[in-house]
């Protein structure tokens, strides 16, 4: 402990702690009378032994850290490795003031100053107790320019510790692994762990900083030194804290960022202008009065254990994000689509700080119309079902068509270049193994240039086993459009519809082929609630997606108009992400979006065959049949449409060379089946889909689990599928174990 004679407003004070096995005692505080010990966390209690004339009067812990009252008889020696006289505690030295205790770990010297000032104006600060996470030897420059700076009538604690403040499992703190909004987490190369500079994990120095030094503190705020108190009209936090029935008031805080640091130059309170317009929950933290707190209360990071906090005024504070976390571009601690200006910390920024931030473009929606719709999507071998799914939805209202297709053997590639050649529709080549991407994101990246892209007014990503199946009106876009008004984005969930025990290929229609499907209520597989979007072209977005346009326009956030099936608004929680409806955001009253992912039996043989557009390297065997099968509910509301199908289709036949390209691929397809029934593999497979088995499961959905999906139909004993099921009936596994 330590000052000088001319600079009593600067203190310092170093922790020694003491190592005995795995044990160790970071500080004891005490008198004749007795002592508080302070224990980093994870030292074994069993291994903590009292020394002669100790008795132990209370035992606590705060996060895995013991904390021992002993009383001691005459001699307040503790012994536990050699003798250890307990500190004198010294709270005179914050005695009436209004502080904070912060945790610095690394943040240099003059965002610290900048940090006091800031709160000494604007809160009447007289101290701050600063916890240093420093190595010991190593910020000599820091303590030097801190105690050269210390605000007039502020008094300042440097407290510095000879040990590892943090987790030991984590790397830096600084480092964007530990930013909760970091995007990309399951792709970074993560430092080992860094415990000097890792996330706080020794919280029972709350407790020690009480007992040593800010008892008689007037007010105890807890921030960190990267927190900015916003000013409040009327009392200032610590008079509200001094004020409350409790002594003891919350700070939520909200993280914020800026939108980009200027090149070469070091992050700035001054830059923090945005904050997260989707950003759930606040940070918490307190302000106490000392003397008003139960006596046994408990300081910790987040709350004050055994006291209530005000029920009606918190105190709001601003986290400067890339204080704690500077790196070289602000998206790598937050998905930029997501931040937006705020006005209140654009006003707090000017007024205290000389910073002068870079600011958000500016970004117009452009107009909209309802005029042309327009739909991009990816093929392999589809083409048995072509013709059906283009005149289906020329039915319901939409222009134009941009297929990519890759590696095609069954005549896909023929009927899509006459179609073409007749002005139906515009076809492509993937150009997925030029760009190393996945075919449909290769597909969609391409479209993005695409003049049939850039001039519609509606568009949508979808595949050919999806038709949107509008339930209002005359079931046409326009009737649609009408129900729901002046919207820019629709979500269209999935209806998973089965096979409805049709196992050989015909080439009639789907639509009237398949009228079994999914319950409305299916939370269950996982992809029984996906969707796809059907968006206004207004510039909301920066690119198109598989479910959704991605890259939201931050700026724009406030003019996405999204609802759901039903015409429901969808939650701004969804806005930048969201590819699957839930609980909350279902809706099919007025458009779902069939899905026959599986159609025939024998269709099936082929899909498996051919692969997955997305997902190359993944199976289509049984569990995707097992889960896409779906034949609980009968669902004929498509099926008004048929007369209207039927015209779109006639009209197409009459066309000699369509006519021939299309019996081509039904050619091809029926070729193909009777190929791959042929082999073994595929003659077993195809007995297994259309045994009584799987068809009794398509109808239990709602009867499993979870875990029954990703696991596959094979754990599903006889026992279970071979049963009357009454409607409560549920069974799920777990750990390779079944249970029900």
């Amino acid at each position: 402990m330590g000052k000088t004679a001319s600079e009593t407003e600067f203190w310092t004070c170093r922790l020694t702690p003491v190592q005995a096995g795995a044990v160790t005692l970071l500080d004891c505080v005490g008198s004749e009378a007795g002592s508080e010990v302070f224990f980093a966390h994870g030292s074994p209690l069993d291994q903590i032994a009292l020394g002669p004339g100790m008795r132990l009067l209370r035992q606590r812990s705060v996060a895995e850290a013991p904390w021992l009252t002993l009383a001691t008889d005459g001699d307040p020696t503790l012994r536990l490795a050699g003798q250890i006289v307990p500190a004198i505690p010294q709270p005179e030295i914050m005695a009436g003031r209004n502080v904070i205790m912060a945790v610095r770990n690394g943040e240099p010297a003059e965002d610290v100053l900048d940090w006091l000032r800031f709160h000494a104006e604007n809160h009447r600060l007289g101290g701050a107790l600063i916890l240093s996470r420093a190595r010991p030897g190593s910020d000599a420059a820091f303590e030097r320019a801190l105690r050269a700076g210390v605000p007039e009538g502020c008094r300042v604690l440097l407290v510095e510790v000879d040990h590892p403040l943090g987790d030991a499992t984590l790397p830096a703190e600084a480092h964007p692994f530990c930013v909760a909004e970091a995007p990309g987490k399951d792709r970074m190369d993560i430092p080992p762990p860094a415990p000097w500079e890792s996330p706080f994990a020794e919280v029972v120095l709350y407790e020690w900083a009480r007992h040593r030094f800010l008892s008689e503190a007037r007010a105890v705020a807890n921030i960190d030194v990267h927190d900015l108190m916003a000013p409040e009209a009327g009392a200032n936090v610590f008079d509200r804290a001094v004020a409350s029935e409790g002594g003891y008031v919350q700070l939520l805080g909200r993280h914020c960022f800026p939108w980009r640091v200027r090149n070469g130059a070091r992050p700035a309170f001054g830059d923090h202008i945005c904050v997260q317009f989707d950003a759930a929950g606040r940070r918490r933290r307190w302000c106490v009065a000392p003397e008003k707190l139960p006596d046994s209360s408990i300081l910790r990071l987040i709350r004050v254990g055994g006291a209530a906090h005000d029920p009606v005024w918190f105190q709001p504070f601003y986290r400067c994000m890339a204080l704690r976390h500077p790196t070289e571009s602000v998206s790598q601690i937050v998905p930029k689509t997501s931040l937006i200006e705020h006005p209140p910390l654009i006003g707090l920024m000017a007024a205290h700080f000389a910073q002068k931030p870079v600011r958000m473009p500016e970004e117009r929606l452009d107009k909209g119309s309802n005029g042309r719709r327009a739909i991009v999507t990816t093929m392999k071998n589809e083409g048995p079902f072509i013709l059906e799914w283009i005149a289906y939805h020329r039915a319901i209202g939409f222009d134009d068509f941009l297929v990519y297709t890759n590696d095609c053997t069954d005549g896909t590639d023929e009927l899509l270049d006459v179609l073409q050649a007749k002005g139906v529709l515009q076809h492509r080549d993937n150009p997925y193994r030029e760009s190393g991407l996945k075919p449909q994101h290769a597909a969609l990246q391409a479209a993005e240039k695409e003049d049939i892209i850039a001039r519609a007014d509606w568009a949508i990503c979808m595949d050919v086993d999806e038709y949107i199946n509008v339930k209002c009106g005359d079931g046409t876009l326009d009737a649609l459009f009408d129900a729901l008004g002046e919207v820019n984005m629709i979500s269209l969930t999935w209806r998973l519809f089965g096979n409805a025990d049709v196992h050989k290929f015909d080439p009639g229609f789907i639509t009237g082929q398949f009228q079994l499907c999914a319950p409305e209520l299916s939370r269950k597989p996982h992809q029984a609630w996906g969707f796809k979007t059907l968006f206004r072209n207004v510039g909301l977005f920066k690119k198109l997606g598989v479910h959704r346009p991605k890259g939201l326009k931050p700026q724009l956030w406030d003019q996405v108009k999204w609802v759901n099936g039903s015409g429901k608004a969808m939650p701004k929680e969804m806005f930048r992400n969201a590819w699957r409806s839930t609980t909350e955001t279902y809706g099919y009253d007025l458009v779902q979006l069939n899905h026959y992912a599986v159609r025939s039996a024998e269709s099936f043989l082929v899909k498996r065959d051919r692969g997955r557009v997305n997902h190359v390297d993944r199976d289509q065997g049984l569990a995707y049949w097992f889960r896409m099968n779906n034949n609980a509910e009968h669902e004929p509301s498509i099926t008004r449409m048929i007369p209207r199908l039927t015209a779109e289709v006639e009209a197409l036949l009459a066309d000699p060379e369509i006519a021939a390209a299309h019996t081509h691929a039904v050619a091809q397809h029926r070729t193909k089946i009777d190929a791959l029934r042929a082999t073994e593999t595929y003659a077993a497979f195809y007995s297994e889909l259309t045994g009584a088995r799987m068809q009794k499961l398509s109808r239990m959905h709602l009867h499993f689990g979870a875990n029954v999906f990703l696991q596959g139909p094979e754990v599903v004993p006889d026992a279970v599928w071979q049963q009357e099921l009454t409607e409560d009936f549920f069974f799920t596994v777990e750990g390779g174990e079944t249970e029900h």
